[in-house]
C-alpha cells in the first residue's frame, strides 16, 4: 500500500476556505509585516523579505487571526487588532527560527528560494534572525495583553529548547520514539499552539475555547511535521519549499528513518552506520534510502500517525460552535496531512 493510497482513505481537506474568510484580517498582518521589517540598515529588511516575501499560506498567523474568530465572543464587535499584532509577531518568530535553522542544519533551500546564508552569509542571517525576534514582541508588548505575550514569551524558549535537544540526538538511530515526538512537539507544534492559543486570549475567547485552539494547534503541529517528515522521502522539492531528501542528507533522524531503520534491523545495519552515524553519505546513498523508507511502508506509517494528531485536532474543535470558522479549521487539519499524497 502507497501513501496515495492510505490518502485517498481520508479526506483531503483544503486551506482554501480558510484563506478566503481571512483574507482581509491576513491583509491587514501582511502590511504590518513588511512595515515592521524595515530598518535604516539595508540587509536587514532585504535579507528577511527574501525568506518573507516567500512565505506561501502563512500558516501559523493564519492559525492566529482564525483563532481569534473562531473563539471571539458573539458581543464583541467584530475587531481583532490584539490578534493582527499577535499574528505578525508568529510571523516574525517563525522567520527568524528558519533563518537561524537553516545556518546550523547548512540547508541550501527554503520556501522554493536560495537559504539567505548563503547570499547574505551566517553572521546576517543570524542577525537579521535576532532582529525579527526582537520586533516580535515589540509587537507582543504593544497589544497590551500580557497572557498572549507569557504564551508567546514560553513558546520562543521551547522552540530553542526543541532545538537544542535535536542537535543533541542528531544521527542517532537508537531515538526512542517518545524522544522524536518530544522534539518535533517542541520545534514545531508549540508554535501552531501558540499562534492558536494566543490569538484565542487576544480575542477574549473563553477559557473552554482557549483550551480547545491551543489543543487544536498542537495536534496540528504535529500532524503538519510528520507529514513534512514523509514528504522528505515521498515527495518533490515543489512540496516541500526544500530539496527532497535533506533531512537524509543532513543526517535528521526522522520518524520514517527510524521506521525503516527499525525494520531492515540485520539487513541493512551497515548502510544505515556508514549514512547516518558515520555521516558518509553520496546522492546514490539517498536513492537507496528512499527504497527502503518507501519499501517498508515507512512512509505509510508516518502518514497514518499524521492522521491520527490532524483526527485528535478536529475533535478538539468540538468545543467550539458550529460555524465557518470552525468547519475551515477542520478542512485545515486535512490539508495538512492530504499535502503529503
Amino acid at each position: 500500500m502507497d501513501a496515495v493510497t492510505v490518502a485517498d482513505r481520508r479526506s483531503k481537506g483544503d486551506v482554501e476556505p480558510l484563506v478566503r474568510l481571512a483574507r482581509d484580517d491576513m491583509a491587514a498582518v501582511d502590511a504590518l509585516i513588511v512595515a515592521r521589517m524595515q530598518s535604516q540598515v539595508p540587509v536587514i529588511p532585504l535579507l528577511a523579505d527574501h525568506l518573507v516575501a516567500a512565505g506561501g499560506k502563512r500558516l501559523r498567523p493564519l492559525l492566529t487571526v482564525a483563532a481569534a474568530r473562531a473563539g471571539q465572543p458573539s458581543n464583541a464587535g467584530g475587531e481583532i487588532d490584539a490578534a493582527v499584532k499577535l499574528a505578525a509577531a508568529v510571523e516574525f518568530i517563525h522567520t527568524a527560527t528558519l533563518l537561524h535553522d537553516d545556518v546550523v542544519d547548512g540547508s541550501n533551500l527554503r520556501r522554493g528560494k536560495t537559504a539567505a546564508h548563503l547570499i547574505w552569509g551566517a553572521p546576517s542571517s543570524v542577525l537579521v534572525g535576532d532582529f525579527l525576534f526582537a520586533r516580535a514582541f515589540e509587537l507582543m508588548v504593544e497589544t497590551g495583553q500580557m497572557r498572549a505575550l507569557g504564551i508567546l514569551a514560553r513558546a520562543s524558549s521551547v522552540i530553542a529548547e526543541g532545538e537544542v535537544l535535536q542537535l543533541t540526538r542528531a544521527h542517532d538511530l537508537n531515538l526512542d520514539q517518545e524522544t522524536y515526538l518530544r522534539i518535533i512537539s517542541a520545534k514545531t507544534a508549540e508554535l501552531f499552539a501558540a499562534a492558536a492559543e494566543s490569538g484565542a486570549v487576544g480575542a477574549g475567547a473563553d477559557e473552554a475555547c482557549v483550551r480547545a485552539l491551543r489543543a487544536y494547534g498542537l495536534n496540528l503541529g504535529l500532524a503538519f511535521q510528520l507529514a513534512d517528515d514523509a514528504l522528505d522521502y515521498g515527495g518533490v522539492s515543489e512540496e516541500l519549499g526544500k530539496n527532497a531528501g535533506d533531512d537524509f542528507r543532513e543526517g535528521k533522524v526522522t520518524m520514517p528513518l527510524l521506521l525503516a531503520a527499525a525494520r531492515t534491523r540485520g539487513r541493512e545495519d551497515a548502510f544505515w552506520d556508514r549514512t547516518i552515524n558515520k555521516g558518509q553519505r553520496t546522492e546514490e546513498d539517498f536513492r537507496r534510502a528512499r527504497e527502503l523508507v518507501v519499501g517498508t511502508g515507512a512512509v505509510v506509517t508516518t502518514l497514518d500517525t499524521a492522521h491520527e494528531y490532524a483526527d485528535a485536532a478536529k475533535a478538539a474543535l468540538k468545543a467550539l460552535p458550529i460555524g465557518e470558522w470552525r468547519s475551515a479549521l477542520e478542512q485545515l487539519a486535512d490539508f495538512a496531512v492530504s499535502r503529503a499524497a
